[in-house]
């Protein structure tokens, strides 16, 4: 029973892991309330800013890091070029 447990669970774990790391359009080809609800609703997100940018934005600082701390984050947006989306997770070392 193990035998077969073990493969399933294994492939539905890559699955999960796989779909977590997609992105989807550039923020500039959604308004900016449906940039921010994506980061609302999901807690943490990795969008695709311009052609070779991508950034972590989360709701709150309970999605940071020991040790890091949030710190405003804006991006452009189909109808706001800059959008507030929430926040980015910033290292307590970054200001040194």
């Amino acid at each position: 029973m193990i035998r077969i447990l073990l493969p399933a669970l294994a492939l539905t774990l890559a699955t999960a892991t796989t779909a977590t790391a997609q992105v989807g359009p550039p923020t500039s080809q959604r308004t900016c309330g449906a940039n921010r609800q994506l980061v609302l609703r999901d807690g943490a997100v990795v969008l695709d800013t311009s052609p070779q940018t991508y950034a972590r934005f989360v709701r709150s600082g309970a999605e940071c890091l020991v040790g890091q701390f949030p710190e405003p984050a804006w991006v452009p947006s189909s109808n706001n070029p800059q959008c507030f989306i929430g926040y980015r997770c910033k290292d307590s070392s970054d200001d040194f």
